[in-house]
């Protein structure tokens, strides 16, 4: 299969390239950058230049391929306060492929997430599948709109599927949650959790959340909903004990008010009771995790080899 990916040197995007690869597709990737073009060349894949908003480029590369698997996320505009604005590229960006995809029965798989689905209990693939579903807070509101958006294009004769990827998609060389909380323990010197530590964030190896993206690609009937999660909550406090075990710094609460201050961008998240159970999407196409938990990877120590960039 001749896939086009976006996100394709990115975080989950770098290991989905080889597992595609070393499943026999060929893929193309999107790149914007010099930088982004080489790793994708050296990783075996083919380069389409240019950006997510670059539609005509989207629009022609999804009509000259077998499937598209859409990873990429402005990250970098979200996280500095543009979330409205990051939320709004993903979703012109799949309305594009929509179009060029209707009516070819071609397999279309995009990334959303679990976290704010269903506060205070187990998410299952089933939650969030009506427009009115509550959530509590924008940016899980903005990425559902276009996960649904992505289930509806199966009355459209496209065979899309929606991965939901838990806040902590770890393993060696991660920049995101997990690095992001290691920094702010450095910082402040004492690795904090909000109360008493006992809300859950699910978790997923990179290497795991790959494999089910393949599977997505090549087996799921239209408008599925996938989880990539392995454990369906760990505590935030088992993490903050892993963190300051590593660095040697105190474990603490920090008091919900001060969360913002303490844990500055994360604030808002790290204080989350959002578990989440991958139970039907095992049942379904037989994926099984066999890639270390996050406590785990967190004492390999890779965390911690120096401090983020």
């Amino acid at each position: 299969m001749r896939v086009f990916m976006t996100g394709a040197s990115g975080w989950i995007g770098s290991a989905v390239v080889p597992e595609l690869l070393d499943a026999g597709h060929q893929v193309v990737g999107l790149a914007r950058s010099d930088a982004s073009a080489e790793a994708l060349t050296a990783a075996g894949a083919d380069v389409r230049r240019g950006e997510l908003d670059d539609l005509g480029t989207l629009r022609d590369a999804a009509a000259d391929a077998d499937g598209v698997v859409h990873l990429a996320f402005k990250h970098d505009i979200a996280f500095s306060g543009g979330f409205q604005d990051a939320a709004a590229a993903d979703r012109r960006a799949v309305e594009t492929f929509g179009e060029a995809l209707a009516g070819s029965g071609k397999p279309f798989v995009i990334a959303s997430g679990t976290l704010g689905l269903a506060p205070g209990r187990v998410a299952t693939e089933e939650d969030g599948q009506t427009p009115d579903w509550p959530v509590p807070f924008n940016a899980a509101r903005e990425r559902l709109a276009t996960a649904l958006l992505t289930v509806g294009l199966a009355s459209r004769d496209v065979r899309s599927s929606v991965v939901r990827f838990p806040p902590t998609v770890h393993g060696e060389g991660d920049h995101g949650f997990m690095a992001a909380l290691v920094g702010i323990a450095r910082d402040k010197g004492v690795s904090g959790y909000i109360g008493d530590g006992a809300n859950r964030w699910p978790a997923v190896h990179r290497a795991d959340a790959a494999h089910l993206v393949r599977l997505a690609l090549e087996s799921a009937p239209a408008g599925s909903t996938l989880h990539a999660v392995d454990e369906e909550g760990v505590p935030l406090r088992d993490v903050a004990d892993a963190v300051g075990r590593r660095l040697g710094l105190p474990v603490a609460s920090v008091s919900a008010k001060d969360a913002d201050a303490h844990f500055a961008w994360l604030g808002g998240l790290v204080g989350v009771d959002g578990p989440a159970s991958s139970a039907l999407t095992r049942t379904a196409f037989g994926w099984q995790p066999t890639h270390p938990g996050l406590i785990e990877d967190l004492d390999k120590g890779h965390y911690f080899d120096a401090p983020p960039a």
